[in-house]
């Protein structure tokens, strides 16, 4: 179920963001869904995490600590150096370091479940990153950006609570009182969560379908580079600290694939449209690079077990 849905979710963002770039009136007037579309998000992830999800961060709090190390320092950094370094506009610059700065994607534990990483590791990581986010994504965002524009810390902090904070919380409270009821329900979630990213997605598109001209393709260069930076500093840095591929593999993901929604939604409410193209983009990408990462992390592992095989015998 997880693999057809990762398989899908690239299909129907590029069939939306399409639809967006030629038909853009039909979804200009659904602005006002963005933040709604990642609350549901987020209360969605919030209904397929547990109390013990949280426990588990105390039984590997070396790979937890450095995951979010990796995660708020590379994507950050990374994003501005190759912005600066590209002479991307002010409004995609700002776009960029926001996808850095905010919190690991969810669709990291659909990817990490694929390429047969530590799956509980990677759900832990993007549960605490997550509400490490809404503290550090507007102090990241003040202190890379705070000499180019004026940052609205406290308004956007006040946002971070009700949009990932209250949702988040809400769901895992709601799993942990009526488990049996929820877990009815838990394998339509990563659909839900999906189709309201794609929502979202093509309605970033189209407020931006004039701007795509204009900013030509340098801004899916910086994109790309933008998620290989993230995934391959993140696998060489905790192979460096000695963790073990496994380890490796789901930290690499866990910092290369971002929480695009909620850059885009930081994006509309506090800058421009425009600073939410690369969001849009990233989300579109990093799911393509995550399932062509899964899928060789994945054969690499089917190829080991059989050459064990082959040995035994």
């Amino acid at each position: 179920m997880l693999e057809k849905i990762n398989r899908l979710f690239p299909i129907f963002a590029l069939l939306g963001a399409t639809t967006a770039y030629f038909m853009p009136q039909w979804f200009t007037e659904l602005k006002f869904l963005i933040v709604p579309l990642l609350i549901i998000i987020m209360l969605s992830m919030g209904l397929t995490l547990s109390l013990d999800d949280f426990s588990r961060a105390l039984k590997q709090k070396r790979a937890v600590l450095v995951g979010l190390i990796l995660q708020f320092s590379i994507m950050p950094i990374s994003a501005l150096l190759i912005s600066l370094a590209l002479g991307l506009e002010h409004d995609m610059v700002i776009g960029m370091v926001l996808v850095g700065s905010v919190a690991g994607g969810t669709a990291s534990n659909v990817v990490c479940y694929l390429a047969k990483g530590d799956v509980a590791l990677s759900i832990t990581m993007t549960a605490l990153s997550t509400l490490a986010g809404v503290l550090l994504t507007p102090l990241i965002i003040e202190l890379l950006l705070g000499q180019m524009i004026d940052i609205p810390m406290s308004a956007m902090l006040v946002s971070l609570v009700k949009i990932v904070l209250m949702p988040v919380a809400v769901g895992v409270m709601i799993n942990h009182l009526f488990n049996s009821q929820v877990s009815k329900i838990t394998p339509a979630l990563p659909l839900v969560s999906i189709l309201a990213i794609v929502m979202a997605i093509t309605i970033i598109v189209a407020l931006n379908a004039g701007q795509f001209d204009k900013i030509g393709p340098i801004i899916f260069v910086a994109v790309f580079l933008h998620n290989a930076i993230g995934l391959v500093l993140g696998y060489s840095c905790c192979r460096l600290l000695g963790f073990s591929h496994t380890v490796c593999k789901t930290i690499s993901i866990e910092v290369g694939l971002q929480n695009s929604g909620l850059a885009t939604a930081l994006s509309i409410k506090f800058f421009s449209p425009a600073s939410a193209l690369p969001a849009a983009i990233f989300s579109i990408w990093h799911n393509l690079s995550g399932s062509l990462l899964a899928g060789y992390w994945s054969r690499e592992q089917e190829e080991s077990l059989k050459q064990d095989y082959v040995e035994d015998k």
